[in-house]
């Protein structure tokens, strides 16, 4: 990916237990009906192209999701941008917003803009707008772009005509998050080949939320959309930060690159099913615009078309020509718990260069970018009463001339972790006894080792580990600075969470919402079942769809073992995780768990409130404790046009220890929904046992009984229970006291009968 968005940060409650039952009443529903994208150019086309329709990006959207601040005398920033390879640009312009230092002298300093190494615009800095905010529009010329993309903004600063510090802090520009890259592009017919898939249907150029539409012939059967599951989650993985949602369209052709799930029988308006002899998956022009593609997963029945999708998401690379047919697929192995490909493995350690390209963990300079490395925790590691997470880190610099303030700092997000000092080569000498001798490598480079111990609660389902190395610059005025200094973390540093058993509070909705779990625990979702209504809608399929692509996301692998099927049939899925979806109209299995569900409708609610005091003090005898930092409430009103969307976790009815996430929406509330799930922002605020998406907000609480899952060992499982209950332990103890009590009575009458006999 481009740039990895920000990641979702949450309280993490893995280990919180949860409060009484307390009902949530979920006032005056009423639901909706539902529907039953400098390397070589471009080669330009003969005629000119019409301009396409524009489209702006601002910086967060291209991935600069921080402030961007230009320091020093030569300060600069890129600002990395693409496009699809299905698409030409007919024009481009960047709008500039921006501030600079009133110290700045103009007629020694301005801003330089250049598009991959090219110059495009010298903006001067006048005196009379320093400090204040300025606009700049620059035209880009269309033949400077190509597929992959940067724009440099550097600051050429000077505060004084004589000798200066090119440190100072006189020397500053800031670039506005607000500023804004407009492209203008046209269509480009490429050729039918499977070679080049996921284009165009995903094109990682694309920064934008991926929109896929999914073509069946009339009413998807519970195995077909099983088929349209696994390759939603193969985008969903491949779209990343971005988010992919998939338009429903049954018997006729959408508008644009679209995927097609067909047997013999199939019939869709407008297109001509080539002979289907087998699994097969083909690529052909879309018979409205000859510029978009079809995707067309096909089968004689619904076994081949599992075949075909199962091919085409674990081995798409290897397709070539416009068409394959799968002669033979072999069983792929079920997965292990926790073995999803994106997740930390729970087995061994990980290296970091698992985690992150090498060349990511080297930096240059006086102030070189953010060594950063994504973390996706599995949700449920019990880290209760530990030190912390175990980071063996190996990282190499520059050594220092002399004893100074540079620090390699690190961080967790936002979450300060601490600072490793970077030293001189040799401080104190070159003595063998030196404790503080580090060791130098060939290339000149001091290496060091230490262990770091992650605070477990600054670390979520989906945190950053960063580190940023400072070099304190050891020039002053009037002396060159050499930008001489390098900084490495070796990619054979490892993380260790091997030690750490899994076991969690459940539910939460925040480990669904940011790593799919419960489903997640197996990648390929061997335990999970999607339960849609007796009669699903298109909403019912589309946000099926979208979740599958979100778990995807989650785990990197596609779900080829999931389980769809619908109401009337649940009992079969006891021994899985329900993701159970609908609105309160069509899906009758929100009526029929009512008493389990943390929300009802009001003609069925049965609320009620524990006694202030009770409430407060209720887990000195059971052990339970409430989250301070989620609202604990018996009633919450929704709106009454069917627009809020409500996400609900409770332990499954059918069998203790399996879980349910009811995913309750309709037309209305649908986009909200979905939007809440992919909008970082959004992500993070969805957590507890319900969460209420009512258009931009999410409002989530905790209620409802609280339950386990995961294993811990004999001797935690006890100091765990028993930690959560003074009552409980205060009774533990007297038990103890008394068994005591009774062993030394017993000794001590046998010692006196002995005395006695003698």
């Amino acid at each position: 990916m481009m740039q990895a968005a920000p990641l979702s940060r949450r309280r993490d409650s893995r280990t919180w237990p949860r409060a009484g039952a307390v009902m949530l009443a979920l006032l005056a529903w009423a639901g909706g009906a539902a529907d039953p994208a400098l390397a070589q150019p471009r080669p330009l086309p003969t005629a000119a192209p019409a301009e396409g329709a524009p489209r702006e990006f601002n910086l967060t959207q291209l991935g600069l999701n921080y402030a961007v601040q230009l320091r020093g005398v030569s300060g600069t920033v890129g600002i990395p941008f693409s496009v699809r390879a299905d698409e030409l640009v007919t024009s481009a312009a960047l709008r500039l917003n921006y501030a600079y230092s009133p110290a700045l002298i103009p007629e020694l300093s301005h801003l330089k803009v250049s598009v991959n190494d090219v110059l495009v615009a010298t903006l001067a800095l006048p005196r009379e707008g320093a400090g204040k905010a300025q606009t700049a529009d620059i035209q880009i010329d269309r033949r400077l772009v190509t597929d992959f993309n940067r724009i440099n903004v550097e600051l050429v600063g000077h505060y004084t005509r004589e000798c200066e510090d090119p440190q100072h802090s006189s020397l500053w520009a800031k670039i506005d998050a607000s500023s804004t890259l407009r492209l203008s592009v046209t269509p480009l017919k490429t050729a039918s080949d499977l070679a080049v898939l996921p284009q165009p249907f995903f094109d990682r150029r694309d920064v934008r939320r991926a929109n896929i539409p999914f073509v069946f012939g009339g009413t998807p059967s519970s195995a077909t959309l099983e088929v349209a599951g696994i390759v939603s989650s193969w985008f969903g993985a491949l779209a990343g930060y971005r988010g992919a949602t998939f338009p429903v369209a049954s018997d006729a052709l959408p508008a644009g690159n679209a995927v097609v799930f067909a047997t013999p029988d199939t019939a869709i308006a407008g297109l001509t099913l080539p002979a289907i002899t087998g699994p097969t998956v083909t690529v052909v022009d879309h018979p409205q615009d000859a510029t978009r593609k079809l995707l067309l997963v096909l089968g004689r029945n619904a076994g081949e078309l599992r075949s075909a999708a199962t091919a085409l998401t674990l081995n798409a690379r290897a397709f070539s020509g416009s068409s394959a047919t799968i002669a033979s697929l072999q069983e792929t192995p079920a997965r292990k718990p926790y073995d999803a490909p994106r997740w930390i493995a729970s087995d061994r350690p990980v290296q970091l260069g698992e985690l992150a390209q090498p060349a990511d963990l080297n930096v240059s300079g006086y102030t070189p970018d953010v060594v950063k490395v994504n973390l996706q925790m599995p949700p449920d590691l019990f880290t209760w009463r530990s030190r912390g997470i175990p980071l063996d880190l190996q990282y190499r610099y520059t050594p220092r001339v002399r004893n100074d303030q540079s620090t390699l700092n690190l961080s967790v997000d936002d979450n300060f972790i601490g600072s490793l000092p970077l030293r001189t080569a040799n401080p104190g000498g070159e003595r063998w006894w030196n404790p503080l001798a580090i060791k130098v490598m060939a290339d000149g480079t001091a290496s060091q080792r230490r262990e770091v111990l992650l605070p477990p609660l600054a670390l979520g389902s989906r945190s950053q580990l960063r580190m940023h190395y400072y070099f304190q610059p050891a020039a002053g005025n009037c002396q060159t600075l050499l930008d001489n200094v390098r900084g490495a973390i070796d990619p054979s540093s490892t993380l260790d969470i091997s030690s750490f058993p899994h076991y969690m509070a459940m539910p939460e909705l925040a480990a669904y919402a940011n790593s799919g779990f419960p489903f997640s625990r197996l990648a390929d979702l061997a335990e999970t079942a999607v339960v849609l209504p007796d009669q699903p809608g298109t909403v019912d399929t589309e946000t099926y769809l979208a979740l599958l692509g979100q778990i995807g996301n989650a785990t990197g692998y596609p779900a080829l073992r999931v389980a769809v099927g619908r109401a009337a049939n649940v009992s079969q899925w006891a021994d899985k995780d329900l993701l159970v979806i609908g609105d309160l109209k069509n899906q009758p299995l929100f009526t029929q768990w009512a008493d389990r569900m943390p929300l009802q409708r009001k003609a069925e609610a049965r609320t009620f409130q524990l006694g202030q005091w009770i409430d407060d003090n209720l887990h000195l005898i059971t052990g339970t404790r409430q989250r301070e930092d989620l609202p604990s409430t018996t009633q919450m009103t929704v709106a009454e046009d069917g627009s809020d969307a409500v996400l609900a976790g409770f332990e499954s009815p059918l069998r203790a220890g399996r879980s349910v996430v009811a995913v309750v929406s309709n037309a209305a509330s649908q986009p909200s929904l979905l939007n809440a799930l992919m909008t970082p922002d959004l992500l993070q605020r969805v957590q507890g046992s319900t969460a209420i998406v009512r258009g931009a907000e999410v409002h989530s609480v905790l209620t409802g009984d609280s339950y386990y899952v995961g294993k811990l060992p004999p001797l935690a499982w006890l100091q765990w229970n028993l930690s959560r209950s003074p009552l409980g332990l205060a009774g533990a103890a007297i038990l103890l006291a008394l068994l005591g009590a009774a062993a030394a009575y017993a000794s001590l009458k046998g010692v006196a009968r002995r005395r006695l006999r003698t």
